[in-house]
Parts: C-alpha cells; sequence; structure tokens
C-alpha cells in the first residue's frame, strides 16, 4: 500500500517535485519519466502535484487492490484470510489409522480421524487395495477391513474370514 506521507517526502526530496520522484513511487512511470526530464512540466505539474498528490495516492492503492483482486481470482484462490494448516492426505490418514489398528483400517475409523465422509474414506481405502497396497477382507462379524500386510501382525489377522 502507498503511503501519502512517503508519496510528499518524495515530492519534496525531488525538488518539490521537478525530478518526479513522487510518481514514480506510484507506479506513473510515463509522467515520472517526463517530469524528471522537463522540470515537473516546468513546475506547472509539480505544483499541481502539491494539491492532488492525496487523492493519487487513494487512485494508486485503489488499483493495487484491483490488480491483486484480479490475480486471485485468475489463479482461483480465495482472498488470504489467516494461515491455513496444511491438511494431511488421505492415505497418511489411512497409513496412520493402520499403524495404529496393527495394520487394519474401516472406513469409519479412516472417516473419523481424517475428517472426510465415510464413502471419501471407502473410496480412497478402494483405490491403495487396488494397486495391492491393502487386502480388502471380512471380519467374522461382516465388517469390510482393510489390511495392510507390511503393518500387520499375524495375531491382527485371526478374527478374518479367508477366502
Amino acid at each position: 500500500m502507498y503511503s501519502t506521507v512517503v508519496a510528499y517526502l518524495l515530492w519534496l526530496v525531488s525538488g518539490c517535485g521537478a525530478l518526479g520522484f513522487h510518481r514514480f513511487y506510484l507506479g506513473k512511470f510515463g509522467t515520472g519519466i517526463l517530469y524528471f526530464f522537463t522540470g515537473g512540466l516546468f513546475c506547472v505539474g509539480s505544483f499541481y502535484d502539491l494539491f492532488t498528490l492525496p487523492m493519487q495516492v487513494r487512485e494508486a492503492n485503489m488499483k493495487l487492490r484491483y490488480r491483486d483482486a484480479l490475480t486471485r481470482q485468475i489463479a482461483g484462490a480465495s482472498p488470504p484470510r489467516k494461515p491455513a494448516e496444511k491438511k494431511e492426505s488421505i492415505e497418511r490418514v489411512i497409513l496412520r489409522t493402520a499403524k495404529k489398528n496393527k495394520g487394519r483400517a474401516t472406513a469409519s475409523e479412516v472417516a473419523l480421524e481424517g475428517d472426510v465422509t465415510i464413502e471419501e474414506a471407502k473410496r480412497d481405502l478402494e483405490k491403495l487395495a487396488s494397486k495391492g497396497f491393502a487386502e480388502m477382507r471380512v471380519t467374522k462379524s461382516g465388517t469390510i477391513v482393510y489390511v495392510f500386510p507390511e503393518l500387520a501382525g499375524d495375531a491382527a489377522q485371526s478374527d478374518l474370514e479367508d477366502f
């Protein structure tokens, strides 16, 4: 954000606006170069800027905010609010849940751990099973369990049905 105080200081330092430093500061490079080579349009432009500098600063700030909003919209991002926490991947939630449960995970356990729906958890568990990272098994009580062999011990498979 541009500051009116800084703009006036640059106006003063540049020979009461004759060198156009305040114009460069506000992003007005064309008129900044013009002021630099003509002595602030032979001091007429410098005198004009003495009275209109606060309005020019507001206008430059408005353009800056507009450009930032347009950039965020093009990028598909929402306006920055607060630093967002990095969300843990569903795959990591599944593996953490399986490790905690001796190599076994159900869709409802993953949904609870990962703050996702049961459908999402089931879809991701099935995806891991289809890639060979897990086995889909059924407990004797009829619950579908996904077993991760490298995280499971022999005792963890005692209540599972064999196919």
